[in-house]
């Protein structure tokens, strides 16, 4: 079966990721008329795989990437005012152990043991108070508090430490739950006038009197449907590089660079809600996050993996990297006994000919190419805190060439759930108990860090459980299930589980079943009725 659709948008969008979601908001919201494609799930790759940081990424002071940590510091707290649902304020702390040596190579080590040989492979501490200074500085700082010095001998963050490390600097960034972003993006875009595709591959793309003529195919019931569009935009991450070369057949010379993050899960690790940050002896570091209340997220590795179709996975011996980096730290070590989840996913950067993955650049490189016959965007690299940026960026390219005269405006703008100040997060999740008096103080938050301010459409102003049909496990209950399927595009039960929420780390085989026939029914359901 084929359709044609006669409409031709101002913007096609390939790719629903973080960027692509955010690029097709950005455009709506201007008075563009857009289309976004996805072949599987929004943010099903690396969008759901992030190590969950809005960050100015501290460790790239060390390659010298001032521009790229400024911009990332500034748009940290302006996401934060955007998200405060899904997106909180954390602290790190950063031990510091004066006789660690590191295999660095990076500009800032390589000068520093040109001018002082003797600290060769060390970091000393006015090194790290420098960086840490800038850190707090270069964006502009006024939400979250700046850097402290902490004597871990007395400190409750030293308690699960190894007692060597006595002195430890703490500094704020934010975490943020990446797919939940990808998906309220997608839905501000619709809500906009975007059409949002989800399940539906880019078959081809062929330029066509100076637009672009496209042909989709709906990967669940096979439908294929003709598109037309003014300007085609690739934000196929991974696959960035196949879309340029096989589907819209550019001769540009770009490259991107595909680099795998492994992340291991464990019960929670310490009794306190902040972060560590460590530093590996081999020049790199990692992150042990509080996570989803109840565990901890370590991560992650940089390697290079090989191809887009070959699906990612924290290997056997990524997974003993991460233990053996954290145990060097831990006063408890942990083994692979301890590790009850584990993903993997692959980051799209550009290539710019880095000797290493950890050293290849994360800043993002928007290319608008003509070569094809007809205008497209290629989407080169990024980071999650900068997503918004880049779409900014691209619409500064792609405007123009449309003839589009809206400005900038997402700076400011919300997401769904997040109208509301941050200081109000703990009042809200009061009010919210008070509204429901049957949520437990852990299943508010939960649900108020997921859904924000939708909470109480979510659950249908219930004020009891009983109220919310179904109950499969984790809290998880049929009314979130109906809204996960009507307002954010969930199809499976892999979907709910693990990008709308990460409830798969709490419900059993048979509450992950008895979801699934649910779901399965309920699409039954809604296709009979919709064909009478």
């Amino acid at each position: 079966m084929r359709e044609d659709a006669e409409q031709v948008r101002d913007v096609f969008v390939i790719g629903g990721g973080v960027n692509g979601c955010g690029i097709a908001r950005d455009a709506a919201g201007r008075g563009l008329s857009v289309t976004l494609a996805e072949q599987g799930d929004l943010a099903q790759a690396t969008s759901s795989a992030s190590t969950k940081l809005f960050h100015g990424g501290l460790r790239y002071l060390e390659y010298l990437e001032l521009r790229l940590v400024r911009e990332s510091l500034i748009e940290r707290e302006r996401l934060l005012r955007a998200m405060p649902h899904i997106a909180w304020p954390m602290r790190f702390v950063l031990p510091f152990h004066r006789d660690m040596r590191f295999e660095s190579d990076t500009p800032v080590s390589r000068m520093l043991n040109a001018v002082m040989p003797w600290m060769k492979g060390r970091r000393p501490a006015w090194l790290i108070r420098a960086g840490l200074f800038l850190y707090d500085t270069l964006g502009g700082r006024e939400i979250l508090p700046g850097t402290a010095r902490l004597d871990l001998a007395t400190a409750p963050e030293g308690r699960a430490l190894r007692p060597e490390f006595r002195t430890a600097y703490e500094y704020s960034d934010c975490w943020v739950q990446d797919s939940r972003l990808v998906v309220l993006n997608a839905r501000d875009a619709e809500a906009r006038g975007a059409e949002i595709l989800t399940r539906t591959r880019v078959v081809s793309a062929r330029a066509e009197d100076g637009g672009w003529r496209i042909l989709t195919r709906d990967a669940e019931t096979g439908a294929e449907r003709t598109h037309r569009a003014r300007m085609l935009v690739n934000a196929g991450g991974p696959w960035v590089g196949r879309i340029l070369r096989d589907t819209v057949r550019s001769s540009l010379g770009e490259g991107v660079r595909l680099v795998r993050g492994s992340h291991i899960v464990t019960p929670r690790l310490f009794d306190h809600d902040k972060a560590y940050f460590f530093q590996g002896t081999d020049g790199r570091i990692a992150f042990a996050l509080p996570y989803e209340q109840d565990f901890t997220l370590i991560g992650t590795t940089d390697r290079d993996h090989a191809d887009a179709d070959t699906a990612p996975e924290c290997t056997d011996g990524e997974r003993r990297y991460l233990i053996d980096f954290v145990n060097g730290y831990l006063a408890a070590p942990i083994s692979e006994a301890d590790v009850v989840w584990s993903y993997a996913g692959v980051r799209p950067l550009h290539d710019d000919g880095a000797a290493s993955a950890s050293a290849a650049t994360r800043d993002y490189t928007l290319r608008l190419d003509d070569s094809a016959g007809a205008p497209v965007l290629h989407v080169f690299g990024g980071k999650i805190t900068t997503y918004r940026r880049l779409a900014e960026g691209a619409l500064a390219k792609i405007a123009p060439r449309l003839g589009a005269r809206g400005a900038p405006w997402t700076a400011g703008a919300s997401l769904p759930g997040g109208d509301f100040p941050v200081a109000e997060t703990g009042a809200r999740i009061d009010a919210l108990r008070v509204a429901h008096p049957f949520l437990t103080p852990d299943w508010a938050l939960r649900l108020f860090r997921t859904y924000g301010t939708e909470t109480g459409t979510v659950l249908r102003g219930a004020r009891t459980e009983a109220e919310l049909g179904r109950s499969f496990g984790g809290t998880l209950t049929e009314a979130e299930v109906d809204w996960l399927m009507d307002r954010e595009y969930a199809r499976t039960p892999e979907d709910v589980l693990w990008r709308r929420t990460r409830l798969g780390l709490r419900l059993d085989a048979e509450g992950a079943e008895a979801l699934g026939s649910y779901m399965n029914e309920r699409r039954t359901r809604n296709v009979r009725t919709a064909a009478e």
